[in-house]
């Protein structure tokens, strides 16, 4: 398994695919399968039937999962994609931008 470089929470940039250069943010990660679902990003329909939680059922707009390789971080100071390095600071490890050489 690698490591992701990408979390929960993250504002990225899709760089590849249909949906190359929306934002949104990162809802979740399935780190098995190497995927992020991003927030507005990606709409797939889907046909659900009637439910206790959704009684009228039919045709729902939902995120589909994005391949972690196709997504980019932006960088908070900037506002471009960056890439992402850990070192040690301070006796943490922590992430921090590549472009910035800030803390993320």
């Amino acid at each position: 398994m690698m490591k992701l470089k990408i979390k929960a929470g993250d504002t990225v940039r899709i760089i590849a695919g249909d949906h190359k250069g929306t934002e949104g943010k990162v809802v979740s990660v399935d780190r098995e399968k190497n995927k992020a679902i991003v927030e507005g990003a990606n709409m797939v329909s889907k046909h659900e039937k009637p439910s206790a939680k959704n009684p009228q059922g039919g045709i729902v707009k939902k995120e589909a999962p994005v391949h972690i390789s196709n997504l980019s971080l932006i960088d908070p100071k900037s506002g471009e994609t960056t890439r992402i390095g850990f070192e040690e600071r301070d006796g943490k490890k922590v992430r921090f931008s590549k472009k910035s050489n800030e803390v993320i």
